[in-house]
């Protein structure tokens, strides 16, 4: 079986960079080609064909603050084996869409086949393009009401003029890549919001966008315990959930609860019989929204502090 894998969210000017990792076996999929060519509504529609049908899938996410660190090329391989870590199933192949290697480092790099325009003539690896595509521009959507005024919605990121002109009224935003040539300008700024009348949007923001930090180091801290990630931030106007995930047959609801010192208090403090059953209810309508078997579901907390946030507890509860 063929592992494909494909990126989303090299050239934007913010917001993470995102690998898709899809091992498809023997199911077809009607459809499949680079996920540029696809609308969004098809897009959308793929992405849960592929969720239900692939044999294995995973998603590599770094942050612009990563790619910041450590430069372009190795987020390239961080993101890719960050994927690849995902996948439990067997493969026989890699096939990575371009020209390079990203697993060549690791024990992997000797599966994998580079191959220009993979997106359009290897299933695996459109569907790889999709899932990533799709997760990356809802992600970027979501910052919409994070951070008003930028329109991440409509160019995900990257330096349209829309985007220029947000730049040039209201400053930059965690989600921008400093390290970026037309950003650099700004990276020895030592405020990256430019104050504004409306001292509480401003405190908002930056709150909510340490949250979403968190919920990256926790989505990375359950990869590494094996979680495959399905989901982050899932809405719907009833409730709402920081992180789905799998391993083996089993789903979890993870809540990621975020405190500034260890002196605060746990989060786990803050979940609650209310927020129990806020969870529970969440658990299954997602269940129920996305027809799955709520038979093996479970809800779980990480609790973090610090910054950088570090887990300070997972919980089954």
């Amino acid at each position: 079986m063929i592992l494909g894998i494909d990126e989303v969210g090299r050239g934007p000017w913010a917001g993470p960079l995102v690998v898709g990792a899809v091992v498809l076996g023997g199911e077809i999929i009607e459809g499949l080609t680079d996920s540029k060519k696809l609308s969004k509504k098809r897009r959308e529609i793929l992405d849960i064909e592929i969720r239900q049908k692939a044999q294995g899938f995973g998603l590599g996410w770094v942050t612009a603050a990563e790619i910041d660190e450590i430069g372009l090329s190795q987020a390239l391989k961080l993101a890719t084996k960050r994927a690849v870590e995902q996948i439990a199933v067997p493969y026989h192949e890699i096939i990575i869409d371009g020209t390079v290697n990203f697993l060549a480092e690791t024990s992997k790099g000797k599966y994998v086949t580079t191959m220009k325009k993979a997106d359009l003539l290897v299933p695996a690896v459109s569907a790889a393009s999709i899932i990533a595509k799709v997760a990356r521009d809802n992600f970027m959507t979501k910052q919409d009401d994070v951070f008003p005024g930028y329109e991440f919605k409509k160019h995900v990121g990257y330096g349209t003029v829309v985007h220029t002109t947000a730049i040039d009224n209201l400053g930059i935003t965690p989600l921008h890549r400093l390290s970026f040539a037309p950003l650099k300008k700004y990276a020895k700024l030592s405020n990256k919001f430019k104050k504004n009348n409306d001292s509480g949007n401003l405190v908002n923001e930056t709150t909510k966008q340490i949250g979403d930090s968190a919920e990256t180091v926790a989505a990375n801290y359950l990869m590494k315990m094996g979680h495959k990630i399905i989901d982050r931030n899932w809405k719907t106007k009833y409730c709402e959930i920081d992180i789905v995930s799998q391993i083996k047959d089993v789903i979890y609801f993870t809540e990621v609860k975020y405190r500034k010192s260890q002196n605060q208090g746990g989060g786990l403090a803050a979940i609650t019989p209310k927020k129990m059953n806020q969870m529970k209810f969440a658990a299954e309508f997602y269940a129920l929204s996305n027809k799955i078997d709520d038979t093996n579901l479970r809800l779980s907390v990480v609790s973090l502090y610090g910054k950088p946030s570090v887990v300070d507890v997972f919980l089954e509860v």
